[in-house]
Formats: C-alpha cells, sequence, structure tokens
C-alpha cells in the first residue's frame, strides 16, 4: 500500500526549503533589528482560548478548527492562528512588566479545515509579531514599517498597504446596525454565507471573496463614517505618521479581517502578482483581547504573514534566492583501509566547521567523482591503496580541473587555511 499526505498538507522537499530558510532568516533579522523577541507556543490549545479570542460566529471557528477531545476528556484544538496563544502565554507566565512594552515573534505552522487553493493550505506556516502595552498609533505605524521593510529585504516588488478603522465597543454597533440595514436590502445578492453572517455578523460580509457579495457591498456604509471622536482621533494620527514618514498607503473602507477581537486599526499588505487571495500580511489592533482572556487591561497590535503565500510571490516575482553553502570537500575513497582513513580526515574537517561529505555505498571511483560533481563539491580528496602507502591524499580542485597531492599531516591545516 501507498501512503499520501492528507489534502490540504504538502512536503517541503530538499530543493524547495532554500526559499523558507531565506525568508525566514529574515524574518528573524528584521524582527530582532526592532527589538522583538522570539516566544514558541504549543501546536494545540483548549478549545475555548479559540472560541472566546476570534469569535463563534467566524468560518474559522464555526468551520474550520481542528478540534478534537483527548484521552483526559478535554476539547483540544489545532492552533488556526497564534495571537491567542500568545496573549495566553503572556497572561499564564506574568510576561507584562510594570509598565513595560513587550515585543514578541513567532514562526510556525497553524492548522485550519478549508478548501485548499493556490497558496492555501489546511496545515500553512506564519510569521506575526504582537506588542503589548501601548495604544499609540506610532507602535502600529512601526509593525507596518517593519513589514513593509521585510518584504524589501526579501526583494518584493508591487505591493501595497491597505488600511482601515473598524472602531472600538462604542461605535462599532452603530456601523454595524447601518450595515446590516444596507445589506438586507441586499439579501438576495449574497451567498448563502452571508445570508447567515447578515444575522450574526454583518462585518463578515465585507470579508467575503465571493464575486457577488463584493458587488453587493460596493457602496455599503464605511466605518470610518461612525467612528466615535477617539477613534476618528486615533486613525488621523496613524494616517499622519505614515505620511510623516513615507510610508505609502491605501485607505480601504472594506478591510475588516477575519477575526473579531480587533479594534481600531486594520491593515494588509497586498501583493497585486496574486489574485483574489492577495494578501501577504495582514493585522491590527487588538486592546480588548488580553482581559477577555483574564489579564488585565492591555492595549496591543501585531500581524501575522502567510509564509506559503510569500513563497508564492518570490516565485512569480523570480526573486533570487541565496544559494547554500557549497559542499567544500567530498573524500572519494577506495578500500576499507581508505575509507577508514577518509573518515578520520572527514571528522576532522568537520570539527573545523568545513562542510564536507563521504561515500558510504562502495561505488567505483568514476561514480564517486560524479556523486562529488551533482553534489557541486569544490574540492575532492582522493585516497585509494597507493596514496596509503605513499602518506599522501590526491585533493582534487573541481572548478579549475586541476589536482595536487597533498600530505597526510598537512591536508588539515590546508583546508583550513582555504576556509579563513
Amino acid at each position: 500500500m501507498k501512503y499520501a499526505s492528507q489534502r490540504g498538507t504538502r512536503d517541503i522537499l530538499p530543493d524547495q526549503i532554500r526559499s523558507w530558510q531565506f525568508i525566514e532568516a529574515t524574518a528573524r533579522k528584521v524582527f530582532e533589528s526592532y527589538n522583538y523577541a522570539e516566544i514558541r507556543t504549543p501546536i494545540f490549545e483548549q478549545t475555548e482560548l479559540f472560541l472566546r479570542s476570534i469569535g463563534d460566529t467566524t468560518d474559522i471557528v464555526s468551520k474550520e478548527m481542528y478540534t478534537f477531545t483527548d484521552k483526559g476528556g478535554r476539547s483540544v484544538t489545532l492552533r488556526p492562528e497564534e495571537t491567542a496563544p500568545v496573549v495566553r502565554a503572556v497572561i499564564e507566565n506574568s510576561l507584562m512588566g510594570q509598565g513595560e512594552l513587550l515585543k514578541l515573534y513567532y514562526l510556525g505552522p497553524m492548522f485550519r479545515y478549508e478548501r485548499p487553493q493556490a497558496g492555501r493550505y489546511r496545515q500553512f506556516y506564519q510569521a506575526g509579531v504582537e506588542v503589548l502595552g501601548s495604544a499609540d498609533p506610532l507602535v502600529d505605524v512601526e509593525i507596518i514599517e517593519m513589514g513593509v521593510r521585510l518584504f524589501e529585504e526579501l526583494g518584493l516588488k508591487d505591493l501595497e498597504v491597505d488600511i482601515n478603522s473598524v472602531g472600538c465597543p462604542d461605535c462599532r454597533p452603530k456601523f454595524k446596525e447601518a450595515l446590516k440595514k444596507y445589506l438586507g436590502a441586499k439579501v438576495g445578492s449574497l451567498c448563502g454565507d452571508c445570508q447567515k453572517r447578515l444575522k450574526t455578523n454583518p462585518l463578515r460580509v465585507l470579508d467575503c471573496k465571493e464575486p457577488k457579495c463584493q458587488k453587493a457591498v460596493d457602496s455599503a456604509p464605511s466605518s470610518i463614517e461612525y467612528l466615535c471622536a477617539a477613534c476618528k482621533a486615533d486613525f488621523e494620527k496613524l494616517t499622519g505618521y505614515l505620511e510623516q514618514f513615507k510610508i505609502a498607503f491605501k485607505v480601504n473602507n472594506r478591510l475588516v479581517r477575519g477575526l473579531d477581537y480587533y479594534t481600531r486599526t486594520t491593515f494588509e499588505i497586498i501583493s497585486k502578482s496574486l489574485g483574489a487571495q492577495n494578501a501577504v500580511c495582514g493585522g491590527g489592533r487588538y486592546d480588548g483581547l488580553v482581559e477577555e482572556l483574564g489579564g488585565k487591561p492591555t492595549p496591543a497590535t501585531g500581524f501575522a504573514i502567510g509564509l506559503d503565500r510569500l513563497v508564492m510571490v518570490l516565485e512569480e516575482q523570480k526573486v533570487s534566492i541565496p544559494r547554500a553553502d557549497r559542499l567544500s570537500a567530498y573524500i572519494v575513497t577506495m578500500g576499507d583501509a581508505a575509507k577508514t582513513k577518509g573518515f578520520e580526515v572527514l571528522r576532522g574537517l568537520r570539527e573545523m566547521g568545513i562542510k564536507s561529505d563521504i561515500n558510504y555505498q562502495g561505488k567505483s571511483l568514476k561514480s564517486q567523482l560524479k556523486t562529488a560533481d551533482r553534489l557541486n563539491a569544490e574540492f575532492v580528496v582522493i585516497i585509494g591503496e597507493d596514496e596509503l602507502k605513499r602518506d599522501i591524499f590526491v585533493v582534487r580542485n573541481m572548478d579549475k580541473k586541476s589536482q595536487e597531492e597533498v600530505k597526510f599531516d598537512d591536508l588539515l591545516a590546508t583546508f583550513k587555511l582555504r576556509s579563513e
């Protein structure tokens, strides 16, 4: 019987992994340059955590979570997103110092049971940041700028920053009521899911990607029109800062994001080279979530980057990915005694941090040289019966097609000099 990966999952193979490593290394470098520290949370959490944070009327909770009962009879869920687990960890471990700002980042897999499509999987990967402890819109500007800087360092083009404000618990109910009234007159033009959303949470209709729903909300009321004085002032500060620091943006009145915990600022960084599912980064402010999950009232903001889509964008835009470090030395041996000697040399090279390997399969000299060529080895070290008798190695430079004889005692020193 043959086994295959589950629908919506896939293997990321060795010849594909360089793009992922490049993104992850660049993300770590950029995040840490802004003084963010890494956090890692468990893959699964108590189901109630996501019900309370994401919202039970969202598609994620109602249709997409991987939820099961463990052997202790507890309901647990594979994490569909990382903000709630990070907030839980902050509260549980008392990470918030008195009056201090907490800046965290993460990388890892998430899980949602949804229809697989280009750049969208049931096991998918995210990188993201969370900032807890400040309501200053300048913090939102920092993370937007950080996202843009990350993409620029990756070499991406054709990016756009979309922003909006969804208000706060004081002003959002008026907007929801106005939106519900508007959509009520267009209920026949909505998809089946949005007809249900209209009754439970009309803001979700704005987030629908169905063409007929997008057309139906073309002239819908804007959340910005219903902002209270405090939220309006906050949004004006945000846009003022973005203009001051020359961070290009566009106000998108339909941008609400898919999670209920957002307040005030929401934003996305989109790639114009992708189709309808074009957001590679999305986030916003969630000032009420820490208190909702049992902590003290704490303003917070953050974003998440979809790494699967980001890899697609790198490929679409033909971004040059740095190659892996080249194999410095490949040990070619003939006979058991030579193989033992070759392994001794191999250990010495590796202790010096020199990337090296050896033939373990007893192949012919010709086959071993072909392997060295396929591995793009810079040098080949050849050891046979004659070399053992003469206490020398034959070192072949694969680029120059030249070779020299090096004494046994001098080989490691020779490679050390070349590596310095």
